[in-house]
């Protein structure tokens, strides 16, 4: 008997240290050493410490022009995102709001449209000359010049505000649901007003999750590739993502431009670590408690003469903000030559045949994009569940470090994954994968581990322990008991990750745009060459074709989760 246990703790002790050890040399080798290596490159040159290089690039007029700028954007970003997400979601969860639950499916759906197809759609809508909504109000109503200049910081604040928004939506709207209504309630029976209870009651009992939000869209939007790259380049706007790509692109990746690369990823990294701390701290602080121990419904308050007026503005939201510019879009992929009016004689499907057909850079964008966000998908999910089967379910000293690596490539900027990402596997360690797709899939393994943590690790919290310790009583193996009894369990948090990963990869730009060679062009990068290299129309067709596959794939995935959800 005694033989058998110190065998059975023999084998599980082998299991375990087993899954620990790769947990820990997954997120060394993909997360910590790339990031590792950004810091040190940049504090170190080829002649060793280097301090004088970073005083000289941190100085140069550029660096700053392009940090103002980032803190410019993402500080407007955020304040407009911040007032449209925490009024709609007001909106869809406290009022009558008529329609209310397809209203919030509607201000969902800009999470699933990439954020760079929503610039170039109002490219061509807001461009000062050939814009076609300026160009309506001046050459039909009269005006003297355009009514608003995309190529603007407020253009770019705003684009970004579209598809950012639903960061503080998603947060607020949440907390808005769980609040407790008592105080609400009390101060309506002593006589307070609707917009009263909301600035005096609701808006501060969900300030966290307010503060919360609006730190992520920071964060996001100091990140951001796509927007500035297709609105602001052009007028020599650049932000420090676009500012890297500039410096690494032109000189065709030299040592010099990666080192200068390094120095500004690590100020995105000294800002993410401190948007995090200062998110950290609001979550934390827990200055006011909103759910009580009872159940309860908040109560609808009554927009009365209201209802009808702010229904009618989330309708033409909605319909400015996601209908025309995925509108546009398709119509002038559709365009024989971009600039004509939208007539039949000048629309036809030959755009659409061509990229879909007879462009060879589609088909290979298509099959790049499809392959590397399935192969990521696919690996990232299982280590996922080896890492999340630590952070769970073992006892092990220090593994909140585990997690912050796990989610540390979620909350820097893509380009300084790419950045760590080429210096790690371009040679200088005995491995060269630069130009090829494999570094591209070393990155987004990296980016989207932390989508696999979440999901995997809420699926394995839901597993009671006893299930396994049951097995193992019955002689089962700790490696059988895995197999058998926590993989198949855990197997919706996998399914869930995989789809959360495969979808986002099908639309990512700032990674492989630093990446990519000219056989490793992803979707994203084909749209974006295509519009850099002033074809218009066939970048809106691609464009087009780009989103009708992220529809039919969220749709998929909407399918399949809600058919692996137990019946109630």
């Amino acid at each position: 008997m005694n033989q058998q246990s110190a065998a059975a703790r023999k084998g599980r002790f082998s299991v375990t240290t087993l899954i620990l050890a790769l947990s820990i040399a997954i997120l060394v080798i993909f997360v910590a050493f790339p990031v590792i290596l950004i810091l040190v490159t940049a504090l170190f040159g080829t002649d060793g410490f280097n301090i004088k290089d970073i005083k000289t690039i941190l100085s140069d007029p550029q660096t700053y022009r392009a940090l103002s700028n980032s803190l410019i954007i993402a500080s407007g970003t955020t304040f407009f995102s911040t007032i449209v997400g925490t009024f709609f979601a007001w909106l869809v969860t406290r009022t009558d709001l008529p329609l209310k639950k397809y209203m919030k499916l509607m201000f969902l759906v800009p999470f699933m449209f990439p954020s760079f197809i929503g610039a170039l759609a109002w490219k061509m809508l807001l461009n000062p000359r050939s814009g076609y909504v300026n160009r309506f109000f001046m050459n039909v109503l009269g005006f003297d010049g355009p009514v608003f200049n995309v190529y603007s910081f407020l253009g770019m604040m705003l684009v970004e505000t579209m598809y950012l928004f639903p960061f503080v939506f998603i947060q607020v709207s949440g907390a808005l649901e769980r609040m407790d209504p008592t105080l609400e309630e009390s101060a309506r029976i002593s006589g307070a007003g609707l917009f009263t209870i909301t600035r005096k009651i609701t808006l501060p009992l969900v300030l966290p999750s307010v503060i919360s939000g609006a730190l992520l869209i920071m964060l996001y939007s100091m990140a951001h590739f796509g927007t500035v790259a297709v609105l602001g380049v052009r007028n020599g706007i650049y932000n420090i993502p676009t500012l890297i790509y500039e410096k690494i692109n032109a000189s065709a990746g030299s040592f010099d431009s990666i080192r200068t690369g390094t120095i500004l990823a690590s100020i995105l990294i000294i800002v993410a670590a401190l948007i995090l701390w200062l998110q950290n701290k609001v979550v934390s602080g827990g200055k006011y408690q909103i759910i009580s121990g009872k159940s309860f419904r908040p109560v609808e308050m009554k927009l009365r003469g209201l209802r009808w007026p702010l229904f009618v503005l989330c309708v033409i939201y909605i319909l400015i903000t996601i209908v025309l510019p995925t509108v546009i879009i398709f119509l002038v992929g559709g365009l024989k030559t971009y600039g004509l009016p939208f007539t039949a004689e000048n629309l036809s499907l030959d755009n659409y045949k061509y990229v879909l057909f007879e462009w060879e850079m589609t088909k290979d964008s298509i099959l790049n994009s499809v392959s590397l966000g399935f192969s990521a998908a696919v690996i990232t999910m299982f280590a996922g569940v080896i890492i999340s089967y630590v952070l769970v379910k073992m006892k092990v000293r220090g593994k909140w470090i585990l997690q912050f690596l796990g989610m540390l490539p979620f909350s820097v900027p893509g380009s300084v994954i790419a950045l760590g990402v080429i210096l790690t596997w371009s040679g200088k360690f005995g491995i060269n994968i630069y130009n090829t797709v494999w570094i591209i899939l070393v990155a987004y393994i990296a980016r989207y581990m932390a989508f696999s943590l979440k999901s995997n690790s809420a699926a394995l919290s839901q597993i009671h322990d006893s299930l396994i310790e049951a097995a193992r009583a019955s002689g089962a193996t700790m490696g059988r008991a895995l197999l058998d009894i926590v993989l198949p369990l855990a197997k919706p948090g996998m399914i869930s990750a995989f789809f959360l990963i495969f979808l986002p990869s099908l639309r990512e730009l700032t990674v492989s745009v630093m990446l990519y060679s000219p056989a490793t062009r992803t979707l994203g990068v084909a749209i974006y060459t295509l519009n850099e290299d002033g074809d218009t129309v066939r970048a809106a067709a691609l464009a087009g074709i780009a989103l009708i596959i992220i529809v039919i794939g969220q749709v998929f995935i909407k399918t399949v989760l809600e058919r692996k959800q137990p019946a109630s």
